[in-house]
C-alpha cells in the first residue's frame, strides 16, 4: 500500500471535502481516503498494482472546481524539509508566510488548538467579543447622565456565545486558512510533534519528518496551580469558559492578572456574579498602585468581589455547592461557597514540556520557555522559537513579528533583530490601561534622571463633556533629553491613544514636541497634550485649547 498526500484548492467546507472523499472512494484501489478542508490536504491510501498517483490527481482535479497543486508519495517512514514548524497560531503564520517568499518547502505541525491559535480561537478574538457585548449591556442599564434613564438590556446569553463562535470560525477561515491556501510550498499537518534529535521530529509516534531548520512555535497553556481537590471538582479556563452556552449563576475566579480581569468584569456585565481570590496584595500586581487602584474602586463599584491575599488550596464539592478552603491575609482560614464555576486564570505556561527537548541541550529557563537571542535564534543553530514558547513579552502581534525574524535570520543573511522598548500593550478592562516603554518604577531601577506627570482625566474636556472622567494619564520623560521614555494610561477607550505613545518613545520625541503639536479639540488625545504641558504649567489655569 502506498501514501499519497496532495495539496488541494478550492475547498471552503466540510462538505466539499466530504464530496472528494466520496467520489475518491469508488475509484478501485484506493483503500482510505481522508480530506481535510481546513488544511487544504488529502491523504490517500491505494494499491499501486491497481491505480498510480497521476490517475488520483487528475480524479481530484475532475471532481467539481478543486484542483491539486502539490502532490508527493510518502512511504510513511520520512519526508524532509527546508523548514518544519511546530505550532498554529500567529508565529507559526508568519513564518509560515515568510518562508512561502522564500520559496522554502515548509511542513507545519500542529497539536492541540485548531489552526490560528490561542488569538482566534479562545483568546483575543473571542474575549474582546464578549467584552463588547457586555459594555453594551451594562450602559443600557447604567448611563453617565443623570436627565438619562436607562431601560435595562434583554441578554440572549445563548445567542451571544453562539454569534461569537461564528465570528471566530469566521476569522479562523479568512485570517489564517485562506492566507496560505494557495501556498505551493506548505504541508500542513495535524498532530504532536517530539524531536528525536536535533534534524528530526516524529509525529504521533508515527512518521518522522526531518528539516534543514526547525521553528518552535508551540504557543502556550493555562497555568493551573496545585490546589487539593482542583481536578476532581473541575474548573474551566479561557478555553472552555467562552464556550458555555447556557449563562452560569456565578464564578469564581483564580487569578487576577489580566486575563481573570477581563472575564470577570464582561461576565460580570452579563448578569453573573463574580468574585477574584488573588493571591498578591493588589489585582495585576505587575502595574504601579495608582493604576490597579482605581480599577480595583471601578470593579468593587460594579458588584464584582476581590479577595486580595488570599490563597485556594483545597476545594471540594458538597452536593450541587463547590466549598473553596482559603488562607486568609491574617493567617486564618475560611470557607467560600461556590454555586457556579471555577475558572483557572492564573496566568500561562510555555508548551514545551511535550516536545521531546529532552533528546536535545536546548537551553530553557526555569518556567520552561526557550531562551532565544534578540534574533530568536536558540543555542542550538537549526532551531528557533517565536511566540509563547520563549520568555519575551506575550502578545499576538509580538508573536508574528518573531515568526518573521526568526525565518528571515534561519534563511536569509539580514540578521534582523527586535527590540521591545517602545511596545504598546493594553489590558482590555473598562477603564481600559495601556502602557508603553517603562514606568517609574523601572526608570529608577535604570538610574535614568526622570520626571513624571501625571493628568486626571477631570482636566480633559473630552472625559467631562462624556461625564466619564475615571482614570489618568501618566507620562515619564528623560529630564536630561526631555525625551518620552513612558507612559501608562487607564482612561476608556485609553488604548487608542497609546500607539503615538509607543511611536514618540521609539523615534526619541521630546515632551516638548508633544506639547506643542496640533490635537483636535473634545478629543481624548487631547490629554496627551495636556499631560505634556503639566510638566512645567498647572493646566487648571490655562484656557481651552491653550499651550
Amino acid at each position: 500500500m502506498t501514501i499519497l498526500e496532495l495539496k488541494i484548492k478550492g475547498m471552503t467546507c466540510s462538505s466539499c471535502s466530504s464530496h472528494i472523499e466520496k467520489d475518491i472512494s469508488k475509484i478501485e484501489g484506493i483503500k482510505k481516503c481522508s480530506v481535510n478542508h481546513e488544511t487544504g490536504i488529502g491523504i490517500f491510501n491505494f494499491e499501486e498494482e491497481k491505480l498510480n498517483k497521476d490517475e488520483i490527481i487528475s480524479a481530484v482535479n475532475n471532481i467539481g472546481n478543486y484542483k491539486v497543486v502539490t502532490g508527493s508519495s510518502d512511504d510513511g517512514k520520512n519526508k524532509h524539509f527546508d523548514l518544519i514548524i511546530i505550532g498554529g497560531g500567529s508565529a507559526a503564520f508568519s513564518a509560515a508566510i515568510k518562508a512561502e517568499s522564500l520559496g522554502l518547502s515548509t511542513l507545519m505541525v500542529n497539536g492541540g488548538l485548531d489552526f490560528g491559535g490561542t488569538c482566534v480561537n479562545v483568546g483575543c478574538v473571542p474575549s474582546k467579543n464578549l467584552i463588547r457585548a457586555a459594555e453594551t449591556a451594562y450602559h443600557a442599564n447604567y448611563s453617565n447622565f443623570k436627565s438619562i434613564k436607562t431601560l435595562g438590556a434583554e441578554i440572549d446569553f445563548k445567542q451571544l456565545i453562539k454569534d461569537k463562535k461564528q465570528l471566530v470560525t469566521s476569522l479562523q477561515q479568512q485570517k489564517y486558512m485562506d492566507v496560505v491556501s494557495d501556498f505551493n510550498n506548505l504541508t500542513m499537518l495535524k498532530g504532536w510533534a517530539k524531536f528525536i534529535n536535533k534534524k528530526t521530529i516524529i509525529v504521533d509516534e508515527k512518521d518522522t519528518y526531518t528539516a534543514l531548520k526547525f521553528i518552535i512555535a508551540a504557543g502556550a497553556t493555562t497555568n493551573i496551580p496545585q490546589i487539593d481537590g482542583l481536578n476532581e471538582v473541575g474548573y474551566l479556563t479561557n478555553v472552555s469558559l467562552f464556550d458555555l452556552e447556557e449563562k452560569p449563576e456565578s464564578l469564581t475566579i483564580l487569578g487576577a492578572g489580566y486575563i481573570g480581569l477581563e472575564i470577570a468584569q464582561a461576565y460580570n456585565r452579563l448578569g453573573v456574579k463574580i468574585r477574584i481570590i488573588e493571591f498578591t496584595d493588589r489585582p495585576l500586581r505587575n502595574q504601579t498602585k495608582d493604576i490597579t487602584d482605581v480599577l480595583e474602586t471601578q470593579f468593587r463599584s460594579e458588584g464584582i468581589e476581590i479577595l486580595p491575599n488570599f490563597r485556594a488550596f483545597k476545594i471540594e464539592k458538597t452536593g450541587s455547592d463547590t466549598i473553596i478552603h482559603c488562607k486568609c491575609p491574617d493567617g486564618s482560614t475560611t470557607q467560600l461557597i461556590e454555586k457556579g464555576h471555577i475558572v483557572v486564570a492564573t496566568g500561562i505556561k510555555p508548551n514545551t514540556s511535550k516536545l521531546g527537548l529532552g533528546n536535545l541541550d536546548l537551553k530553557l529557563t526555569e518556567r520552561g520557555h526557550i531562551v532565544v537571542n534578540e534574533k530568536m535564534e536558540s543555542n542550538i543553530p537549526n532551531i528557533y522559537a517565536a511566540g509563547d514558547v520563549v520568555n519575551t513579552p506575550s502578545f499576538v502581534y509580538t508573536a508574528a513579528l518573531e515568526g518573521n525574524v526568526a525565518i528571515t535570520n534561519a534563511f536569509t543573511e539580514e540578521n534582523k533583530t527586535i527590540n521591545y522598548s517602545s511596545l504598546p500593550w493594553v489590558v482590555f478592562t473598562d477603564p481600559q490601561i495601556a502602557g508603553a516603554g517603562m514606568d517609574e518604577i523601572e526608570a529608577e531601577k535604570t538610574g535614568i534622571p526622570f520626571e513624571v506627570s501625571k493628568l486626571d482625566l477631570t482636566n480633559v474636556p473630552r472625559a467631562l463633556a462624556a461625564q466619564d472622567t475615571v482614570g489618568f494619564i501618566k507620562l515619564i520623560r528623560n529630564t536630561e533629553t526631555d525625551k518620552l521614555i513612558g507612559a501608562r494610561i487607564i482612561a476608556p477607550e485609553g488604548g487608542e491613544l497609546i500607539q503615538q505613545l509607543s511611536m514618540a518613545i521609539k523615534f526619541g520625541i521630546t515632551v516638548k514636541e508633544l506639547a506643542e503639536s496640533f490635537y483636535p479639540y473634545l478629543t481624548l488625545g487631547e490629554g496627551i497634550k495636556l499631560a505634556a504641558i503639566t510638566f512645567g504649567k498647572d493646566i487648571s489655569k490655562l484656557s481651552c485649547c491653550a499651550s
